[in-house]
């Protein structure tokens, strides 16, 4: 009598194991809150074919294994095509550079009326504007000058763009920055002596706050000044962090070796093909228990298309 006392005893909390597990796996699978995001997409495609026609239905984005609902997907054009556009030059950077102000001028100055374009300089883990978003294109030109040549006491481009982007404040335009540079951050004080390649983490400290706005970040190789201080494992780290940065804020990174380039036309000109081939995305995503970054997977079933934007968004808890 006793063990078949002891026997039902254990069933029944056995039972009682089994109902609460099932009712946690159905919470479990009970869909999340969604919450709206927005976010800017580039669309591209082969070298002399024609941009066919993406609409909403050709848009994929995935959560994880989940597929989001895509809500929205308008064209930057017409009413829509407001973009605000930073342009931020190393002050450390050789004065060289200068050399290729009349094409960015002539490119600040081809900008159409419903871009803004701003001119700053990057030093000491901030940014000197010399001319705030204007949609005069004329006095954004006009804002060029020689950089300094000179590094600063404490210096990282990445955390320059990421005070910049802090005090940017947030609308409905797209927001991209075009930042030239070497790339090099606070590691310069290693002089070149450590080998190998580093993760600086300021560039993780950028793209997180350029993803929590919204910013598209493209950045453009010009050596720096004292090049002697700098040596070939500085460099090469400083380019693959550019291109780290630029890959994970829907941007894109261009440079040819360690050198300066003869000219930065052609990427000036690549640069406005993403610009006229840009598309606002709006999703809803799934929200954790908490806010913060949720990685966001992107492609298109139009065949020959590829879709670059942010590799994270910030999801805020629905309240």
């Amino acid at each position: 009598m006793k063990s078949q006392r002891i026997n039902k005893i254990i069933a029944l909390f056995a039972g009682a194991v089994l109902v609460m597990g099932a009712g946690r796996s159905m919470a479990d699978a009970e869909p999340n809150d969604t919450v709206p995001v927005t976010m800017t997409v580039t669309a591209s495609v082969a070298n002399g074919r024609r941009m066919p026609q993406i609409g909403r239905d050709d848009v994929v984005v995935r959560q994880g294994k989940n597929r989001l609902e895509v809500t929205n997907w308008v064209p930057a054009r017409g009413d829509r095509a407001g973009l605000e556009l930073f342009i931020l030059i190393d002050d450390r950077a050789d004065a060289r550079i200068g050399l290729q102000y009349d094409d960015l001028r002539e490119f600040i100055n081809a900008q159409p009326a419903s871009t803004l374009v701003g001119v700053g300089y990057m030093r000491n883990a901030s940014v000197q504007v010399a001319q705030n978003l204007t949609a005069d294109h004329g006095l954004a030109a006009g804002a060029l000058r020689l950089p300094l040549a000179a590094a600063g006491a404490y210096d990282s481009p990445y955390l320059s763009v990421a005070a910049l982007m802090k005090s940017w404040p947030l609308d409905q335009n797209r927001r991209e920055v075009v930042m030239i540079t070497d790339g090099v951050g606070r590691e310069r004080f290693h002089l070149g002596w450590h080998r190998g390649y580093r993760l600086d983490p300021d560039v993780d400290a950028a793209v997180a706050t350029a993803q929590k706005t919204g910013t598209n970040i493209f950045t453009v190789y010009a050596p720096g000044a004292a090049r002697y201080h700098r040596g070939y494992w500085n460099l090469l780290n400083g380019q693959t962090n550019m291109a780290r940065l630029s890959d994970r804020t829907g941007g894109g990174s261009f440079y040819l070796g360690f050198h300066s380039p003869v000219s930065i036309r052609p990427y000036l000109a690549q640069l406005q093909t993403i610009l006229d081939n840009q598309y606002l995305l709006s999703f809803s995503a799934t929200s954790g228990k908490r806010s913060g970054f949720q990685p966001v997977g992107l492609c298109t079933e139009v065949a020959g298309v590829s879709l670059t934007s942010h590799d994270a968004v910030w999801v805020a808890v629905r309240k």
